[in-house]
């Protein structure tokens, strides 16, 4: 029996697979359980349809972290701390100091995607490297200033 999978189902098949599967599994255990649909020519359209919007939702996405990208890439990013001799700060700038310091600049960014091997310690601009999408990366100047 050919169906459509709902939900990624472990030794079968992955959501939006269209697969043969025996009759009996299908009737008495995936169909019951909503695994599954049966593969219908209305089915099958359906699924097409869905499958369409949902690359045009990700090619969108895509498209807008790239503008982000771009528009990270002209700002800087200017944040105070208290330094000691030889520029080295008391402390040290993390990636959720940045993330506050976008917001209050109209940039809203998870902190998670902010890159930061370890935080910044030291006076100056720094290249921060900034996660948007899967595919998009961007850098961010983050301009650290004596208190």
């Amino acid at each position: 029996m050919k169906v459509i999978f709902l939900k990624d189902v472990k030794g079968q098949g992955k959501k939006g697979e269209i697969k043969n599967v025996s009759e009996g599994y299908a009737q008495n255990f995936l169909i019951p359980r909503g695994l599954v649909k049966p593969a219908t020519d209305g089915n099958m359209k359906t699924l097409e349809v869905q499958t369409a919007s949902e690359e045009k939702r990700k090619q969108q996405e895509k498209e807008e972290a790239i503008a982000l990208g771009k528009k990270l890439e002209e700002m800087t990013v200017g944040l105070k701390a208290k330094a000691g001799e030889g520029g080295r700060l008391f402390g040290a700038i993390t990636s959720k100091q940045v993330a506050e310091a976008l917001a209050k600049l109209g940039v809203k960014i998870d902190k998670r995607k902010i890159e930061m091997n370890e935080p910044i310690r030291s006076l100056g601009v720094t290249q921060v490297p900034v996660k948007l999408h899967p595919e998009v990366k961007s850098t961010l100047k983050v301009q650290v200033t004596e208190e």
